[in-house]
């Protein structure tokens, strides 16, 4: 996917020489608010991460990858101001919550916007990139997990055109509430 604007930022594939940055980014989602119920990690386990662990992470994610690809928005400042990254699912394979794989598809997670840049349709464009993408791949389908009190990001996911399935699987630290799955089918 080539660069795209959107509401006057970039948003552009990840290159591997750009871990730093990927690493940056990731750091500031985790101090997020929402980062208990929106990412399966926390700051302290992700800021004691080695360098090593950091540039893998985004050769896996980067431009040219086949598994998966991180897609970010850039301001006009050069500055990251958000991300997503997307995974592509294996028919056969199961996922994370224990549920079989029927189909290619792809699986998007850490779905992040800095504060301050959210509501200018960025969250829809960078899903966007990560749809095509995933398209271009050959699979139909893109789905994405959300916790199922973060209404916010039910809200932005569904004016990206992504609808619930009705697949909800216990949150991993929290099995008393769920995550619920939202797709987009081409």
């Amino acid at each position: 996917m080539n660069a795209v604007d959107v509401a006057g930022y970039v948003v552009r594939g990840i290159r591997a020489d750009e871990w730093e940055r990927v690493k940056e980014l990731r750091l500031d989602a985790l101090r997020d608010p929402a980062a208990p119920l929106a990412f399966l990690d926390t700051y302290e386990n992700a800021v004691a991460k080695d360098d090593r662990f950091w540039r893998e992470r985004a050769e896996r994610a980067a431009e040219g990858a086949t598994g998966g690809r991180q897609f970010v928005a850039e301001a006009a400042d050069g500055g990251w101001v958000g991300s997503v990254t997307v995974l592509l699912e294996e028919p056969g394979s199961v996922d994370w919550s224990g549920v079989r794989v029927e189909r290619l598809q792809g699986h998007v997670v850490g779905v992040y916007l800095r504060d301050g840049h959210r509501g200018v349709g960025l969250i829809q464009g960078l899903l966007a990139a990560a749809a095509d993408w995933v398209w271009d791949q050959g699979a139909a389908r893109v789905r994405l997990f959300v916790h199922e009190e973060n209404t916010r990001a039910q809200r932005a996911y569904k004016r990206a055109g992504f609808v619930p399935t009705g697949l909800a699987v216990p949150f991993p630290t929290d099995e008393t509430v769920s995550e619920l799955e939202f797709a987009l089918d081409r």
